[in-house]
């Protein structure tokens, strides 16, 4: 891995493996009309951040924006032990994103999210993110989009906090029933109930 950034546009650049993240919408959109009752930004509902939340959702949105943009600089290591292993990790976090879309649009209106990929996440669909970026920075070798990624992750759990609080407002007991069994992130495990905590 380089700690020297390449910059050299190329159509086997690094936005290759970004490039679902602009259409993120859409790929809602279609996934919903394919499987779901077509409702599926209703069923996201509005987030209630509070003002140190909504700076850290606009860093992420920058750092989002950071990350896409030198991506369209970033050479993939094509053909490389770097490359294969990047792809795999990558693949992994599209599917696990893929999937939790897929959660997301069979899940009726009025209930919250707790089948599937989120049975093991409370929030699947940032974690397969941060799987793919992961997966982005092993394929080009670059530990910059690396730290970067990192800096997301940090980031993601302010945000995540004003997520959850705005579930538990909505679904109240049932929520918290599965704060209180579902870790935050797969792989870690559950030690606290409030969505402030962990």
């Amino acid at each position: 891995m380089s700690w020297l950034p390449a910059f050299e546009i190329g159509f086997w650049n690094a936005w290759i493996l970004m490039l679902y993240l602009p259409f993120h919408p859409l790929i809602m959109i279609v996934i919903d009309k394919a499987v779901g009752t077509g409702e599926i930004f209703k069923k996201m509902g509005d987030v209630p951040y509070e003002k140190g939340e909504k700076r850290a959702f606009v860093i992420y949105m920058v750092g989002l924006f950071i990350m896409i943009a030198y991506s369209i600089f970033l050479p993939l290591k094509l053909g490389t032990v770097w490359f294969y292993a990047g792809l795999a990790i990558y693949l992994v976090g599209l599917v696990m994103f893929l999937t939790a879309i897929v959660n997301i649009a069979t899940t009726p209106l009025g209930q919250p999210f707790t089948q599937g990929m989120y049975r093991y996440s409370r929030n699947p669909m940032l974690f397969s993110g941060l799987i793919t970026f992961v997966g982005v920075s092993v394929a080009s070798a670059s530990w910059i989009f690396l730290l970067l990624t990192v800096v997301i992750m940090v980031v993601q759990t302010y945000t995540v906090i004003a997520e959850e609080r705005g579930c538990l407002e909505a679904y109240g007991v049932e929520y918290q029933q599965y704060l209180n069994r579902t870790p935050r992130w797969i792989g870690i495990p559950k030690y606290h109930t409030s969505p402030t905590d962990n």
